[in-house]
């Protein structure tokens, strides 16, 4: 972590440069702009809003649009990051080639162009929120906390598999499937209040019941998203129980994940 955080300052402007760079070719001759950044969790949010009228998801006190949307954000930011991450290295073989410079800064320049169109998306909560007069409280300073934490997660994937996608390509093609697959075993389109309800009080699956919870919880973004929603919509803390077992999988994943981008990056010009 200290290395990467070391390199995102020490390469501060060429990241800024490639990821305005990426922003300005991909919304260059669209006449939405930017707004297309957030077009995606809206579509997302309406289609699940529909599908939820027919199957009934108990969301509380708090409307299940905005419920939805919240969670959308991080997951969003998640996914696009480490799609972009995976590709960023293959994307810029011809840089590559010509002059050398820690390689990592391909993935972080994807992530901070995500984290560009995730801002945007707030203030679309933003007036969300005023819409459904719902006032964040002092606990919505966890934010960038969880933000942070988002992009570390994001880098974990990253970073391996960017190295992966240099010498097999078909990690690009099966990473968008299995990100589909992992929103629906994240709380994306139901409440993670819903699975404590079922796995903990009611202990649907029996003795297994608190097993399968913990390894539900084991995905980072689990906690990821049911923080960003008690801490902007219901002005609570982060619920450090549904954290603290991704967050623990992701500090030891990390590191090997860094460390064999690094030991990868050697031969990145050889075989691009």
């Amino acid at each position: 972590m200290i290395t990467i955080a070391r390199n995102l300052y020490q390469y501060r402007e060429l990241i800024t440069a490639l990821a305005w760079k990426n922003i300005a070719i991909r919304y260059k001759q669209a006449y939405l702009g930017i707004l297309w950044a957030v077009l995606k969790p809206v579509m997302l949010m309406l289609i699940f809003t529909l599908v939820r009228s027919f199957v009934g998801i108990e969301t509380g006190d708090i409307p299940y649009p905005i419920l939805t949307f919240a969670a959308l954000l991080p997951w969003v930011f998640f996914q696009e990051s480490a799609s972009e991450g995976v590709n960023s290295v293959t994307s810029n073989a011809a840089l590559i080639k010509k002059i050398y410079f820690p390689r990592e800064v391909f993935p972080l320049t994807a992530m901070v162009t995500k984290l560009v169109e995730l801002t945007i998306s707030f203030f679309i909560l933003a007036g969300m929120m005023m819409y459904y007069q719902m006032m964040p409280t002092i606990h919505a300073l966890w934010t960038p906390v969880i933000v942070l934490y988002t992009m570390i997660v994001a880098l974990t994937i990253s970073f391996f598999g960017a190295a992966i996608n240099v010498y097999y390509r078909d990690m690009s093609q099966a990473l968008p499937v299995a990100l589909s697959l992992l929103m629906y075993g994240s709380p994306v389109i139901y409440p993670l209040s819903l699975v404590q309800k079922k796995l903990i009080e009611e202990q649907a699956a029996g003795e297994w019941s608190e097993r399968l919870y913990m390894l539900y919880t084991l995905n980072p973004l689990a906690g990821i998203i049911d923080s960003c929603q008690r801490v902007l919509l219901k002005g609570l803390p982060p619920d450090f129980d549904s954290l603290l077992p991704g967050l623990i999988l992701t500090m030891l994943i990390l590191p090997l994940s860094y460390l064999y981008f690094k030991r990868a990056e050697n031969w990145f010009a050889d075989i691009i």
